[in-house]
């Protein structure tokens, strides 16, 4: 495949992404936006959860019992939890990630 061809094809697929942006209504973004995720660092849990410590959240989260995301460079990133996970495992609800 020759060099313009990728061109065109690229082109082709921005300007059909272009379209389909800008089909979107307002209801459609309302929706996304409401289902949006909270999610916490290890010391907003501990204010969302009284009586729970840093170290706790910690060690749930090397027990595998509470699932969190990296954000930032690799093993320095901060740990977010999903405050929804955060508040099923204290009500004794499993999590489905």
């Amino acid at each position: 495949m020759t060099t313009n061809r990728k061109n065109e094809l690229i082109a082709q697929l921005v300007s059909i992404l272009s379209e389909l942006i800008e089909a979107n209504d307002s209801e459609q973004v309302a929706e996304v936006t409401s289902n949006a995720v909270e999610v916490l660092t290890i010391k907003e849990c501990t204010e969302a959860v009284k009586g729970l410590s840093e170290h706790t959240v910690r060690k749930l989260i090397a027990q595998g019992k509470l699932p969190y995301m990296r954000a930032g460079d690799g093993q320095r990133g901060k740990m977010l939890i999903n405050k929804a996970d955060l508040l099923a495992y204290f009500n004794g609800q499993a999590t489905d990630r």
